[in-house]
């Protein structure tokens, strides 16, 4: 008997954490892998404080990539504990989890995490990133075998996220792992996040990249107004420091610091909204919110 059937597309979605020691990259490879700025990046670990979602979708396949907080020890505020669980929750109902170290060396911080993904209940590839940074390269080898003993991994990938070195080879096999199912996110939509969640994390990653060591991590950015007017949005953020003299470090002499912030995260968010934006930044002390589980949570920063 002559029938037709209906063709339909079979479509793959699954999820893939992204976690490490601080400062490794993984944040970089994200945004490279995306096209799209969407983590904070800086020379300082542990810029990222929540987990950040990413959607890449290729026709039929959508891959949800995890960026997650550095796993670390020690540094006992209530911030450090909240980046450690949500971290470690990123490695829950994951199809993949992508253990990202630094090619130069192997730390106690990175057995730390290994002692995490053992349990994994999924594939845990090792990717070796900032080879491009490696004096001799012969030396590759051998670091990838001895990688090799830590544990059994999926596979081990070297790559270089900030050179794009080796990429399509990681995203090709992390598609391979992508499970078939319904997509969850339109094809172009590339966050799970807010624009307001997203223009905070710009302004605090010119924080960080401007100040380096001279402010440590007791700054936050809240969004108090995102309003769109014609072809303008405008916005105003709420810079918290918990000392007086993180905020003049903040301000700078004559203002000159916040007004090189202000111009750069102004940039950034032109980029990424594509629109014009007008940013108003304000400095304000709020002592102890770092380790004030209440502030924390006032300030979005709260399990769900």
């Amino acid at each position: 008997m002559d029938h037709e059937e209906e063709y339909q597309e079979i479509t793959h979605c699954g999820f893939v954490a992204i976690v490490g020691r601080p400062n490794v990259g993984k944040s970089t490879l994200m945004n490279h892998i995306l096209g799209q700025k969407l983590s904070i990046t800086s020379r300082k670990p542990q810029t990222t404080r929540d987990q950040i979602l990413g959607v890449q979708t290729k026709g039929h396949i959508q891959t949800v990539y995890v960026d997650t907080p550095g796993l670390h020890k020690g540094q006992d505020k209530a911030i450090n504990r909240y980046m450690n669980r949500t971290a470690s929750s990123a490695l829950k109902d994951v199809d993949v989890v992508l253990f990202v170290i630094d090619a130069e060396r192997w730390t106690e911080e990175d057995d730390n995490v290994l002692a995490k993904v053992r349990y994994a209940d999924c594939p845990v590839v090792l990717v070796v990133n900032k080879v491009d940074q490696l004096d001799d390269k012969e030396e590759l080898l051998p670091k990838l075998a001895a990688f090799s003993e830590k544990m059994t991994f999926s596979q081990i990938i070297p790559i270089s996220a900030l050179r794009n070195k080796n990429l399509d080879r990681l995203e090709s096999l992390v598609e391979s792992y992508i499970p078939e199912g319904e997509q969850y996110y339109p094809e172009d939509q590339i966050t799970n996040r807010s624009s307001r969640f997203l223009a905070s994390e710009i302004v605090r990653e010119k924080i960080t990249r401007q100040l380096g060591q001279e402010v440590p991590y007791e700054v936050a950015v809240q969004i108090e107004e995102f309003v769109f007017e014609g072809a303008t949005i405008h916005i105003s953020a709420l810079i918290l420091v918990e000392r007086d003299g993180q905020k003049r470090i903040i301000i700078g002499d004559k203002g000159a610091k916040i007004k090189l912030i202000g111009k750069e995260a102004r940039i950034d968010m032109e980029n990424l909204f594509q629109q014009k934006v007008m940013l108003n930044l304000w400095v304000k002390v709020r002592s102890g919110w770092s380790d004030d589980e209440r502030a924390l949570a006032s300030l979005g920063y709260q399990d769900d």
